[in-house]
């Protein structure tokens, strides 16, 4: 019986030794898929630096393509469908993981600059899985959600959605959660330009955790030069890994695209892949239960250990943005290094939080915690 071949990322977490028994796997760098690498396999596993391209695919045994990440820019989808090359992704995998980051930036930011984020306007664009963690995370902070996505208001009604230029004047934040199209009827290719920025409520924060090239450069950096824009942070940007210098130090915390970077959100990308891989082929991996997140090296927060801002400061143990901020300011060059080398995080469920009050304990509970 000949095996399934199956070659994959090196670099994806929690891979390796897990499909081996039932399948023969060949590990590679980004920059290793090349046409005669995957002639011969019957499915890649790949993430979104691994671009699965006409030029790659043409002439191989192909069948099945698989990516650890939602998004799917990086695949030809109208070549694999005109050459019956299947494709699938793994919506929803790092939804908690990029909640996590955006509280915990906005968090970060908030006591930076001795804010509350209670009460602020959030204007959320793109309300998919991403976007409705976000909300729920939010709504655990008592803030005000408006909600943009014109796909969902088409399909579902207007009530609960409002447009995009209510979002630029009335939000005190907007975050972007849209997937990065160029076609269609609801392109997101500089959805955030100059327009949109000239409609922004002055002095609002913006973030982009999503995909680069939604917004607008040099938009983006007029208006926070402009003051327009009052809190920048970004995790996603135009030309990656040739990021704006000026953007980098304008911004007022800057990642090198890692919000979805949780260990959790990874482990579940790497198992949808291969579960996608067992319904397509019609069979079992034994060791699909093998993929899971090691514990936090710390899987305990004492509340007692911070003197203000408990709640904040606790969320802010899961993962802090200024450590990765730091890295990135200080070696802007490595970022494509400081991505495949970062220290994956865990989410809130990995931790338990101690001399919690009852009101703590349940603030603690909406956002994941175990508390008590």
């Amino acid at each position: 019986m000949i095996r399934m071949k199956i070659v994959a990322d090196d670099t994806i977490p929690f891979l390796k030794g897990i499909a081996e028994p039932e399948a023969e796997v060949a590990y590679l760098p980004a920059k290793g898929f090349t046409p005669e690498t995957i002639r011969d396999a019957d499915v890649l596993i790949v993430r979104s630096i691994d671009k699965c391209t006409p030029a790659l695919l043409a002439g191989s045994s192909v069948r099945l393509i698989t990516t650890a990440t939602i998004g799917f820019d990086h695949i030809d989808t109208h070549y694999c469908e005109a050459h019956g090359i299947a494709w699938k992704n793994a919506p929803g995998c790092n939804a908690p993981s990029v909640g996590q980051y955006v509280l915990a930036s906005l968090l970060a930011l908030a006591l930076r600059r001795g804010e509350t984020l209670e009460g602020k306007t959030l204007g959320i664009v793109g309300v998919g899985h991403v976007g409705r963690e976000v909300e729920r995370l939010a709504s655990t902070w008592n803030m005000r959600v408006l909600r943009n996505d014109p796909p969902r208001a088409e399909a579902e009604g207007q009530a609960g959605f409002v447009s995009l230029d209510e979002i630029a004047a009335e939000a005190d934040i907007v975050t972007l959660h849209v997937p990065f199209t160029r076609e269609g009827r609801y392109p997101t290719y500089h959805l955030a330009n100059n327009d949109f920025f000239r409609k922004m409520k002055p002095g609002a924060w913006f973030i982009n955790s999503c995909r680069g090239a939604v917004h607008d450069t040099e938009a983006l950096l007029r208006a926070k030069r402009e003051g327009v824009v009052g809190g920048l942070i970004l995790d996603c940007w135009e030309n990656e890994p040739g990021i704006s210098p000026e953007l980098l130090h304008l911004a007022d915390i800057a990642t090198p695209h890692i919000a979805g970077f949780s260990a959790d959100g990874k482990a579940n990308a790497t198992r949808m892949c291969l579960e996608a891989i067992e319904r397509f082929f019609g069979i079992r991996f034994s060791r699909l239960k093998e993929v899971v997140p090691p514990a936090p090296l710390h899987p305990e927060i004492d509340l007692n250990a911070f003197a203000d801002h408990r709640i904040a400061r606790a969320f802010l143990q899961t993962f802090n943005p200024e450590i990765i901020d730091n890295h990135l300011r200080n070696n802007p060059s490595e970022f494509e290094y400081l991505r495949n080398h970062y220290d994956h995080p865990r989410e809130p469920r990995a931790y338990r939080v101690r001399n919690a009050t009852p009101d703590e304990q349940k603030l603690l509970a909406e956002m994941g915690f175990q508390a008590g």
